[in-house]
């Protein structure tokens, strides 16, 4: 378990958080992140972001994933 020191950051007071932590969570300078209180802990999360088209278009591997989706049973005069 890594520890921490809080310092005074100009009006404010901060804390440093360590490489090997940043890594793992791959954050870098200017990330944001939420933060919680959760019981006696401060808990930091990612903020969610959404990627671009740009993005999702290099993810892409080729593939057409379809879900089933289940409307439940009929109606009326649905075609089947």
């Amino acid at each position: 378990m890594d520890s921490v020191a809080i310092r005074a950051w100009g009006n404010s007071q901060g804390i440093r958080i360590p490489k090997d932590i940043l890594e793992r969570m791959d954050l870098k300078v200017s990330d944001v992140l939420n933060i919680e209180i959760e019981n006696d802990a401060i808990v930091l999360r990612k903020q969610f972001a959404h990627k671009s088209f740009e993005q999702r278009l290099l993810e892409y591997n080729g593939k057409i994933s379809v879900a089933d989706f289940d409307w439940g049973e009929p109606k009326g005069r649905e075609l089947l």
